[in-house]
């Protein structure tokens, strides 16, 4: 009986030692698939979400798809110790809206009636035209831009001085009343292309008034200032030339 046991026990040891390790672990190299219900609306299923501590399902993280290396041709040499680089795509910029003038608001010749002598300026504060009356009755024209509603005025004056991209100083009670409406002026600005007073500058007498030009030509032709004759600077260096200190300026 011992010798019937001995050998059973033996031979039980010998199957052992002869299945390896590997095959030992073989049963769990391919999992079994997980079976889904095929009916994702059974009852079951659609309380998974409701259910005090039930696991929702995780939400898809999306791929990030690599950019593959570009290759260079065959006719370029790419250095070792460097990497070919694609070039960069610029970003798409707004277009800039492009803002005309009207075109009776450029400078041109025409014919002029009126009583004042040749070198006079008249502004027709109504029409928003600056004219110098020429000889033979004749006048250049020029667009401006006038004073807005209640700032209109009407007088006599003659050009003080005269003055190329000139620094500007607001008006005590212009900053005043800028900035009740939440905008807040410079007491000093040099002159410049950001300077509202533009290329150039006439003054009238000893008023704060100016024929002036502008960085905002596209207001020509409207009642827009707070009192001063404004013009294209174009318009403004052309006028500059022509008159000298002490011409006459009517406003109408």
């Amino acid at each position: 009986m011992k010798r019937l046991f001995a050998s059973l026990f033996g031979a039980a040891s010998a199957l052992a030692l002869a299945v390896s390790p590997s095959l030992a672990s073989d049963r769990y190299a391919e999992r079994p698939p997980v079976m889904v219900s095929p009916d994702l609306s059974a009852p079951w299923v659609m309380q998974l979400g409701q259910q005090p501590g039930a696991i929702r399902p995780l939400k898809r993280t999306p791929k990030i798809r690599q950019k593959r290396a570009v290759q260079a041709p065959a006719h370029v040499q790419v250095q070792p110790d460097r990497q070919l680089r694609t070039a960069a795509v610029p970003k798409p910029q707004k277009r800039a809206v492009r803002r005309e003038i009207n075109p009776i608001y450029l400078p041109q010749q025409v014919a002029y009636d009126g009583p004042q002598k040749p070198g006079t300026i008249v502004i027709d504060t109504r029409d928003n035209f600056l004219y110098l009356v020429e000889k033979n009755g004749k006048a250049r024209r020029y667009g401006v831009g006038t004073g807005k509603p209640g700032f209109e005025w009407a007088g006599t004056h003659k050009v003080s001085q005269k003055r190329e991209w000139p620094d500007w100083y607001p008006p005590a009670e212009m900053i005043s009343r800028e900035k009740a409406k939440g905008r807040y002026l410079p007491t000093h600005l040099a002159g410049g292309i950001e300077n509202p007073l533009g290329a150039r500058a006439l003054y009238l007498g000893s008023t704060l008034y100016r024929i002036h030009g502008t960085n905002q030509p596209w207001t020509i032709g409207g009642a827009v200032s707070s009192g001063c004759i404004r013009m294209r600077n174009e318009d403004v260096v052309d006028l500059y030339e022509r008159v000298p200190v002490g011409t006459t300026v009517v406003v109408m």
